[in-house]
Formats: structure tokens, C-alpha cells, sequence
């Protein structure tokens, strides 16, 4: 189905037909456990361009966690407020998950920022089960992620 799409074709959409003959295509994923042989010729030769990234240190994860607009943290905090609960991710617990998302991509296969996905949600797991019977007070203070949480 891609190599159509890629070769240039025509494709009836809901708004009307669209060429694609003259559309860049970027094709992007972890590949870590794949080589461009793996790929159907036709296709190799259409994506000719290749590049590894090196992998994730635990400061880039710490960036991640706090410097983007809709970062996992914020958007753990709110969903959490939904629910009547106050979190606050404090600076030592950042670092701390950063360095874990870190070491577990090490250990095992490195998904890269995805791992913090996976990290936040078994970390805030019984918060969120139980965020119904913690729901406190509008100035109760909140609860605080840190490295010892």
C-alpha cells in the first residue's frame, strides 16, 4: 500500500483527489533491530536517505519531561486534576525518572522517550486508580513526586 503512495498516484480523499507525485515523504520509526536490506527494494530505493540518532542521555529525558508546552508532566497533572488531586513533580524526581527511563532503555530495548510513557504510568498507576477516594481539598497541598516517591 505505500509504495503506490510513494511512487506518485492518485488518492481519492474526502476532499477531493490528491496526486502525490510531488509530496516528500518522510518515513520515521525505531529500526534499531532492522537493516535497510529488511526493506522491499522498491522501497529502499524511494527512501535512499538513512539516519541513526544516537541514543537518549538522561538529560535529554529530563528535557523532555519539563520543557515542552504539553509536556508528560503536565499532561499527568492534568489529568490528575480531573480528578479533584493535586500532583507536583518536584525537580530531584524529574531527575530521577530521567536517569531510570535511562537505564532501563540501557538494560533492555531502547525505546527512547517512549520508556518515560511507560515509567509515568506504573509511577502514578495507584494514584490514579485510587484518585476517586484522594480526592482532597482545593487547598490541600499537593502530592509531591520526588526521587524518594
Amino acid at each position: 500500500y505505500l509504495l503506490p503512495l510513494i511512487e506518485g498516484c492518485t488518492v481519492n480523499t474526502k476532499l477531493g483527489m490528491v496526486k502525490t507525485d510531488h509530496i516528500l515523504f518522510i518515513a520515521s520509526g525505531a529500526f534499531h533491530l532492522s537493516k535497510p536490506s529488511d526493506l522491499v527494494p522498491e522501497l529502499q530505493g524511494r527512501l535512499p536517505i538513512r539516519v541513526e540518532l544516537k541514543a537518549l542521555s538522561p538529560q535529554d529525558f529530563e528535557r523532555i519531561l519539563t520543557e515542552p508546552h504539553a509536556s508528560l508532566t503536565e499532561q499527568y497533572r492534568e489529568l490528575l486534576k480531573t480528578e479533584g488531586l493535586k500532583i507536583e513533580f518536584k525537580p530531584d524526581g524529574i531527575k530521577r525518572l530521567a536517569e531510570i527511563a535511562w537505564q532501563v532503555n540501557e538494560k533492555t530495548e531502547n525505546i527512547g522517550a517512549r520508556r518515560l510513557h511507560t515509567l509515568l504510568e506504573r509511577l502514578l498507576e495507584e494514584v490514579s486508580f485510587s484518585a476517586g477516594d484522594l480526592a482532597i481539598s482545593p487547598d490541600a497541598a499537593p502530592i509531591e513526586i520526588d526521587a524518594d516517591y
